[in-house]
């Protein structure tokens, strides 16, 4: 008969492999029956290999004289006849004699039988001592560790339910240990990733191979409130031969070394945005533009809604300061959110005012100049946050929970608040969310004092140079005439450009465009002396040359500074343009039918250079013709050559057909930066058909 074991299949037995697949094929047990007279009945082959004899040489044998040395054979004789009068089964351990004459210690477990005739035999099961007490610390080391173990350990069938949990998962789990047994791990934990899990271990026991330390975060009945993270592996159990037994788990609480990872991102994270936010928050000096960084930078890494809000006196240039009881007059530069809601509507509308009572937080805030949290917002403090009622109903309906209100504090000013408020991020504002507003809002506010300040410096020398230049070119003998004055980016650098139009004796008018070399208040004062000189020379028609000598010496006496200017005298009656220039840029010549072109005219010298004569040339200059004068702010940057630019600027006046104002437009839309750190004076002048008063009419 083919050695081998069976197990039930069904109805019908199936054959499995006779490779040892269980704990008894691995302890070798054997199997030996004596009759009642003590005589071996039946022998095992793992009998035969336990003691040394064969079956042909052990059946029939008397057992005591075979097996037993003689100084235990009366013990052993006694023992077995109470196993047979008695019924009783003997359990324990005894040396048994081996076919080559050596000793050796087996396990024994002793059972008397009955058969269907009557008679009692003994059946006896064996196992090598040492085998079985090795096997027996195997065992009791592994329930052991599996018992006392801090690290979670589960075993589950082939169908995933769980067959056995140890007390560290269960604790894990927050789950009785039995109430997993035959559970599947959704009916245990639903509040995990569930699919994830199932997944991995269907994956282990199709492939075989185990899935080490996967990260898996959520949370179980042991801590709903709290969110948990684990490391989990998974490994497939295989019997002798092979076969999946099912999946073992794993699992290790985290919790401490994912938050502190977390944190540490967080701090990384955090650092980085207030290093981003001061490198931009710098690199511009308009306020509006900073306002709207710092929103940006704000959502959504610390609110889902944010306001940049400055009181009203600080914008207007005044100190700020609100007494008690003394509502807040603010306007909002800048409001930022991080997805559609409903708390925009009580938003105010950015560049318009509002007025926040006394008791509102935003009032508190700039009132005292300390941060105000609500990390959970009730009904009564939404009356307190919003401006109206109507406002608190729209942040209620849009789900604000917590709010935070930090004061913009540069040079000891109060100058607004950054109001955050969070809606969607289920998390309250915290003291590290505080610290990081703070940072924020003390960077931001510096940058929004230097635009504040800027600004009004700004708007001071623009206002000193506008009020130097005329409002419009005065109307010209012969000419139409369009102009344009665009002051500079930055403040410091406003102030030396200008245009004039001059009526002069005998129909003729004065065509002026000239830059101060310098910026700021002193070069528009200096620009508008330059100008009453000129206009003051012009009135004695002087030739063009002539003047600019005068100029020349009058701007040697201004303090150092330089200036250039190109001056043209237009003849109505001659249909001619007398044109000098001092270190200038060459004015352009438009005529009908021709391509633009630069005047070739003698360059000069910058006045305040002095000691150089100017040259004046004679260019005809009839009906239809255009002659642009312009600054070196329209044309000059740091990126192209000036001749690269000259060419360009002739490319955008081939374009018959347009207005002398939208030509105006045109080249300062084509050919200015907002950015651009010089200011520019454009003059363009066409002549027209001209009749002096009194002249006969060409008509019949």
């Amino acid at each position: 008969m083919t050695s081998g074991s069976f197990v039930a299949g069904g109805d019908e037995p199936v054959r499995e492999s006779s490779q040892p697949s269980g704990l008894l094929d691995m302890l070798g047990v054997a199997a030996v029956l004596l009759d009642a007279r003590g005589r071996i009945v039946l022998w095992s082959p793992q009998a035969e290999e336990l003691f040394g004899y064969t079956a042909e040489e052990a059946l029939g044998q008397y057992a005591a004289r075979v097996l037993v040395h003689e100084e235990h054979l009366d013990v052993v004789t006694q023992l077995f006849a109470d196993v047979m009068a008695t019924g009783s089964g003997w359990a324990g351990a005894f040396p048994v004699r081996l076919k080559d004459g050596s000793l050796r210690v087996v396990e024994f477990r002793n059972m008397r039988l009955l058969n269907d005739r009557g008679d009692f035999y003994a059946l006896g099961l064996a196992a090598d001592r040492a085998a079985v007490r090795q096997v027996e610390r195997d065992v009791a080391l592994s329930m052991q560790m599996v018992t006392q173990s801090p690290i979670g350990l589960a075993v589950l069938d082939t169908d995933l339910r769980f067959v056995s949990v140890n007390p560290a998962l269960a604790q894990i789990n927050g789950v009785p240990a039995e109430e997993h047994i035959g559970r599947t791990f959704r009916e245990v934990l639903p509040f995990v990733d569930v699919d994830a899990v199932e997944s991995a271990m269907r994956r282990v026991l199709r492939t075989g191979r185990p899935l080490i330390e996967l990260s898996a975060v959520g949370r179980t009945p042991a801590d709903p409130g709290e969110e948990h993270a684990w490391s989990v592996s998974f490994y497939r159990l295989d019997d002798a031969t092979g076969a999946a037994l099912g999946v073992a788990i794993s699992v290790l609480d985290v919790t401490e070394r994912h938050r502190s990872a977390v944190e540490i991102e967080t701090a990384r994270r955090r650092l980085a945005l207030i290093a981003d936010a001061s490198a931009r928050m710098s690199t511009t000096l308009d306020l509006d533009r900073t306002a709207h960084e710092l929103a940006d930078i704000a959502v959504p890494e610390l609110a889902d809604i944010a306001a940049v809000d400055l009181l009203d006196t600080v914008l207007e240039g005044h100190r700020s300061g609100l007494s008690s009881g003394e509502a807040a007059v603010i306007r909002a530069v800048a409001v930022k959110a991080g997805h559609p809601t409903e708390a925009l509507n009580a938003a105010d509308p950015e560049g318009q005012l509002a007025w926040y009572a006394a008791d509102r937080l935003v009032t508190e805030c700039v009132r005292t100049g300390r941060p105000v949290m609500v990390r959970q917002v009730t009904d009564q403090d939404l009356r307190r946050i919003a401006r109206d009622e109507e406002a608190a109903t729209h942040l209620a309906r849009a789900g604000v929970h917590s709010y935070l209100a930090v004061p913009l504090i540069a040079r000891s000013e109060v100058l607004g608040a950054l109001d955050l408020k969070r809606s969607g991020n289920p998390r309250p504002f915290s003291e590290d969310d505080l610290v990081l507003a703070r940072e924020l809002a003390a960077r931001a506010a510096v940058a929004i004092d230097n635009a504040r300040w800027y600004q009004n410096a700004r708007n001071t020398a623009v206002t000193l140079q506008r009020s130097l230049l005329p409002e419009r070119a005065p109307a010209a003998t012969g000419l139409d005439v369009a102009s344009r004055y665009q002051p500079a980016g930055a403040a410091s650098e406003v102030g030396g450009d200008w245009f004039d139009v001059i009526p002069l004796e005998g129909d003729k008018s004065a065509l002026v465009v000239g830059d101060v070399m310098g910026s700021g208040i002193d070069a528009a004062a200096t620009m508008g002396r330059l100008r009453t000189a000129t206009s003051t020379l012009a009135s004695l028609n002087l030739a063009p040359a002539t003047l600019l000598e005068h100029l020349d010496k009058i701007t040697e006496g201004l303090d150092h500074y330089i200036a250039t200017c190109v001056y043209a005298v237009y003849d109505p009656h001659r249909q001619q343009c007398e044109i000098a220039r001092a270190g200038h840029l060459p004015p352009a010549l438009l005529r009908p039918g021709h391509r633009p072109e630069l005047l070739e005219l003698p360059t000069g010298v910058p006045l305040g250079v002095g000691g150089v004569p100017f040259s004046t040339t004679t260019v005809d200059f009839r009906p239809g013709d255009q002659l642009v004068l312009y600054t070196d702010g329209l044309v000059e940057t740091r990126q192209h050559s000036i001749d690269e630019r000259l060419t360009t600027l002739l490319w955008l006046l081939d374009e018959p057909g347009r207005s002398l104002d939208d030509t105006c437009d045109h080249l300062l839309r084509a050919l200015r930066h907002p950015d651009n750190h010089d200011d520019v004076a454009l003059l363009i002048a066409r002549a027209r058909r001209w009749k002096p008063p009194g002249a006969p009419s060409s008509g019949r």
